[in-house]
């Protein structure tokens, strides 16, 4: 099956987007949001200037939501290295000899030409690094997986034509970067490092202090001037046509700056993030918008807007601190409890769900679901782990912790398990990834069980190198040659787990979810979707765990068996009204009527 980046499918839970906006209708809704950012004398000339991008971009009609057999995987575009082979004809090669049937998906972190913060300082939004191949490559992935594309429009790299030509004093340039004043007063802006805000650069009219949000390689767009909008817009209708099925805007909350706020949220925000909906949802129907706002559960939610017209998926940042809290402490109560409470998306919107990623785990959307102790106790477990906790500024002066960087592999285990051990741990939490409400996406050095890499850290001097190495291809072709290596370990049984979560509709982004009450070290949910229904239960400790429920309580018929599809065991036979079975240390069941 083909998963090019705008095809038509079937939706059949009936969650489809809503079709774009056209005509005068697109053209109202467009200049009520414009008219909550910009001067009304700006408005017209910027309704025209992009319904005029909008009109050169044909609509296929292709829109299709996400299903039970989306899974992304998360990758850069060099992660897997082979010789002399491009990067991405390298992965793609790997993906086909390991993943067929496994993914829909990749998520391709930024494969644009940088220069710092492993791509995320981007030089061209338009090109593809050269190390890495061409757009031809990422044509030929697109042939076999959707594609995601990353958005990096908070801020763009000091080397970019964009920064070159405002230091020249190119007028054309002059409003696309803000020029602060070092005596004004930041104390209220959130910071997600510990650096500098400003960064002085010298320009052909005299020095200027700029803002820096992440470093002083990563500059950020002034989107008060309304040429950047239009910039950037014309960029995410670029990424579309090369085929992108999914567009994450990294960053986003960060976008527009009001001194005397915290310049994060910002209303302002809001209504960029709208007009990005609706340009796309006009122009390229189909492809949606994963907004990536790393901060305390209420406002990254927020990013959905009314349910139809901000993002088509929110990162759901707590889902991997509380997982990570439930494995080292063998308590999944707060992880139950967050559940408990999750609010179901509308229809069209969904969460993207992971545990790893390229960054580390972050800490500010556990704030109000962990305590600060519970917090402090899981940065001690992760530098035991040989892991690393960065920090963040906060206003008024201080720092806190911003993230963990550990692999999760390392995260979720003790310094002297052994292979098979830390492999039960990992899966059985990846297999709550797999569960929960939403889309699951798995990064590669996760889906291979790789470990810390300290010497990558100490070769950057970065923190959030230890996850983020680059493999060669025969070296991982030799540990998975091994059966009892923990990287075959790892792929074999996520594998199993992804095929078999393919089969089964209970698992549709949409599907409901409710937290089944059992002992406080296992996490318990009841998904139901399209006819089908499975209960998960996943032991988070070392000890066994008793597992009792009523199978009514459940809507499991009494006339039918139940099974373990995991583990291929029977847990209840036709008329037994109790369920009643053990649950090994780590062991995950998906349960469903044979």
């Amino acid at each position: 099956m083909s998963h090019s980046g705008r095809q038509q499918a079937s939706d059949p839970a009936g969650q489809g987007i809503l079709p774009g906006c056209s005509g005068a209708t697109f053209e109202s809704a467009l200049r009520a949001l414009l008219l909550t950012i910009y001067a009304s004398d700006q408005t017209e000339r910027l309704t025209e200037q992009i319904a005029a991008l909008v009109a050169q971009r044909g609509r296929d009609g292709g829109a299709r939501w996400v299903d039970h057999g989306d899974v992304v995987l998360i990758s850069y575009a060099d992660s897997i290295r082979d010789g002399d082979t491009a990067p991405l004809a390298a992965l793609e090669a790997f993906l086909a000899e390991h993943l067929s049937g496994a993914v829909s998906a990749v998520h391709l972190l930024p494969c644009y030409p940088a220069s710092s913060d492993d791509g995320f300082s981007v030089i061209d939004y338009r090109a593809v690094n050269p190390s890495f191949g061409g757009w031809d490559d990422i044509a030929r992935l697109a042939q076999h997986f959707d594609i995601m594309l990353d958005a990096v429009i908070n801020h763009v790299s000091r080397q970019s034509a964009w920064f070159e030509a405002f230091v020249a004093g190119d007028p054309a340039r002059r409003g696309f970067f803000h020029r602060c004043d070092p005596r004004a007063d930041y104390s209220q802006v959130i910071r997600p490092r510990a650096l500098p805000l400003l960064t002085e650069v010298e320009t052909a009219e005299g020095g200027a202090h700029v803002w820096t949000t992440f470093s002083d390689d990563q500059i950020d767009l002034n989107y008060a001037t309304p040429e950047v909008l239009l910039e950037i817009l014309d960029l995410l209708l670029f990424y579309a046509d090369r085929g992108a099925r999914f567009i994450r805007l990294d960053a986003i909350g960060f976008l527009w700056k009001k001194l005397g706020t915290s310049c994060m949220h910002l209303p302002e925000t809001h209504a960029l993030i709208q007009i990005m909906r609706l340009v796309v949802d006009t122009a390229a129907p189909g492809c949606l918008l994963i907004t990536e706002t790393n901060v305390p559960h209420t406002d990254n939610i927020g990013y959905f807007g009314d349910g139809g017209n901000e993002a088509h998926m929110v990162y759901q940042f707590p889902l991997p601190p509380l997982t990570l809290y439930a494995f080292q402490t063998g308590d999944a109560q707060p992880l139950s409890d967050w559940a408990a409470a999750l609010e179901p998306p509308a229809p069209g919107t969904t969460f993207f769900n992971f545990l790893a990623s390229h960054d580390g785990i972050g800490v500010r959307p556990a704030e109000g679901l962990l305590s600060p102790d519970q917090i402090a106790g899981m940065a001690e477990k992760v530098e035991a782990a040989g892991g690393l906790v960065s920090m963040r500024a906060l206003p008024g002066g201080g720092t806190a912790p911003y993230e963990f960087n550990i692999s999760f592999v390392d995260a979720v285990s003790a310094p002297d398990d052994d292979d098979a051990t830390r492999a039960a741990k990992f899966l059985a939490a990846e297999a709550v990834l797999l569960s929960v409400i939403g889309v699951p996406a798995i990064y590669i050095h996760s889906l291979l069980g790789s470990r810390n890499d300290l010497d990558g850290v100490t070769r950057t001097g970065r923190n959030r190198s230890i996850n983020r190495a680059k493999l060669d291809r025969a070296t991982v072709a030799g540990d998975l040659a091994d059966p009892g290596s923990l990287r075959r370990l790892i792929l074999d049984g996520h594998l199993a787990l992804l095929r078999l979560r393919r089969t089964r509709p209970a698992f549709h982004p949409n599907a409901d979810q409710t937290v089944v009450p059992a002992a406080p070290s296992v996490f318990s949910i009841l998904r139901c979707g399209a006819g089908d229904r499975l209960w998960v239960a996943v032991n988070v400790s070392g000890a066994p765990q008793q597992i009792q429920a009523n199978r009514m309580t459940l809507g499991f018929p009494k006339a039918d068996r139940l099974l373990d599809l995991i583990g291929s065991q029977t847990v209840a036979r036709p008329g037994e009204e109790t369920i009643r079975f053990e649950l090994r240390p780590y062991q995950a069941v998906w349960i469903a009527a044979d």
